[in-house]
């Protein structure tokens, strides 16, 4: 297939920039570059993502390591129990002087928002974030406030067996374009971790590598990246095995479908390629996915886990050949 976004030069620069990120954030996160890579794609999807794992290996150092590279806007919110509402969104308060309201931005109001540790807060506050993640705005008082472009919500949570969490809504986690876990790193990466973080803080060295209005056009590259048909379908198929599937007592959404494609483009592009493959929608499945699916009664009953059920499910989706994607 030939190459249709102005003769592949996009491609190079779409190639060059995340080049310049991805190594940007290697200097900070060593030795995982599927968590990293996860994170590019999702970034240029105009996604959100969810970093669950354990507490100290790095979840909040990944989504800062992120966030200094592009030069841009960024608001870290600590999510605590106590932490209200407003707090995220914003308030409007009267002015003294003016004997006016006035609206004072919340956490939300930048392009990166590094939420730390999101299921430490009530479920309340939580779903604060849902109006600004899927419609890239905030309604304060019967007041619409746009938020600037590009807009990525990276939240880190600890597992939700651990004390003092609250599980995210159904509603939340659907959301995220992507969930990942960064796991505990191989002994040459820890070693290495050592000697180089001992002394300093190497996100304080971490400069910009590009910038908001770039990653503008990277997006808008990602979006002529051509989907055909057969691809479409499978994904699609992907989507309703799960919400067929006996093992699952929630699917997948039209929503999750609409995230996978996206994603699956952001990935080509990356690649190098204007079109994306069966291959791309199979890799990016757990990530995009399992996060969104509930397991039955039974199936948590015997241990399973959802990932567990979606290996199986889409192992067992057909694949559309080459020649006809």
């Amino acid at each position: 297939m030939s190459t249709s976004i102005q003769g592949g030069a996009d491609l190079d620069t779409l190639a060059r920039v995340v080049g310049r990120v991805r190594a940007n954030i290697e200097h900070v996160i060593e030795g995982k570059p599927d968590v990293v890579n996860a994170a590019l794609v999702v970034l240029l999807a105009e996604g959100h993502l969810l970093i669950e794992d354990v507490p100290g290996v790095g979840k909040t150092q990944l989504a800062k390591a992120l966030a200094r590279s592009i030069d841009s806007s960024v608001r870290r919110i600590q999510f605590t129990p106590d932490l209200l509402p407003s707090d995220v969104t914003g308030v409007s308060v009267f002015n003294q002087d003016t004997r006016e309201f006035e609206f004072r931005p919340g956490g939300v109001f930048a392009n990166i928002v590094v939420g730390d540790e999101i299921n430490r807060a009530s479920p309340k506050t939580q779903s604060a974030l849902l109006e600004c993640m899927e419609e890239r705005q905030v309604t304060v008082d019967n007041t619409t406030y746009q938020l600037e472009k590009p807009f990525m919500v990276i939240a880190t949570q600890n597992p939700i067996e651990m004390e003092g969490t609250y599980a995210l809504p159904e509603a939340q986690r659907d959301r995220f374009m992507a969930r990942v876990s960064v796991g505990y790193p191989v002994a040459s990466a820890e070693l290495a971790m050592l000697s180089s973080h001992t002394t300093a803080n190497p996100l304080d060295d971490l400069e910009a590598v590009t910038d908001a209005g770039e990653i503008r056009k990277l997006t808008e590259i990602v979006g002529q990246v051509h989907v055909a048909p057969a691809v479409q379908r499978y994904a699609v198929a992907l989507a309703t095995a799960t919400r067929t599937s006996t093992d699952l007592h929630l699917g997948a959404s039209p929503r999750a479908t609409l995230h996978l494609v996206r994603a699956a483009k952001a990935a080509a592009a990356m690649r190098g390629r204007d079109y994306v493959l069966p291959d791309d929608l199979h890799g990016l499945a757990q990530p995009v996915l399992a996060h969104r699916l509930l397991p039955s009664v039974e199936a948590a009953m015997g241990g399973r886990s959802s990932t567990q059920i979606l290996d199986g499910i889409v192992a067992g989706v057909p694949v559309p050949e080459p020649d006809r994607a």
